[in-house]
């Protein structure tokens, strides 16, 4: 984790892989792009990208791969826009909102097994990488 403090009015001390920058009326959290929640949220994103093409294009499902496309990439699309919160109550939100939307995603996937649209080991595979990007957003 990289922490930038200001030493004085023009100068700045880095501390790990987070940028985190203070005024005087709030302090705003700012995470590099190559922070392990950008990370793994962008590859989730990407690999429900595929699942969406498999789904409409295998299975002919038009409806819930919709839903699923819609929430699943929204993790990683509010977690980018917390970068520019414009404080700690905004950037909380963010990532609160990336919360719900992964929520929102593990209920699509269960429907989909549930509904034998998708294989158990599908879903236990997807299932498995929400969870680990949900725990990071909780974190």
């Amino acid at each position: 984790m990289t922490y930038i403090n200001r030493v004085q009015s023009t100068e700045y001390r880095v501390q790990s892989t987070e940028y985190r920058l203070q005024s005087t009326d709030y302090r705003v959290q700012i995470t590099m792009k190559n922070s392990v929640t950008h990370t793994k949220s962008k590859a989730f994103a990407v690999r429900i990208i595929r699942f969406y093409k498999y789904l409409t294009e295998k299975k002919k499902e038009y409806i819930l791969a919709k839903q699923i496309l819609r929430s699943g990439t929204s993790i990683g699309a509010n977690v980018r826009e917390s970068y520019s919160a414009q404080s700690n109550a905004d950037f909380t939100h963010k990532l609160q909102i990336a919360l719900k939307e992964a929520d929102e995603t593990a209920y699509w996937l269960e429907l989909l097994v549930e509904s034998e649209i998708i294989t158990e080991d599908m879903f236990n595979s997807l299932s498995t990488d929400l969870k680990e990007v949900t725990s990071l957003l909780a974190a």
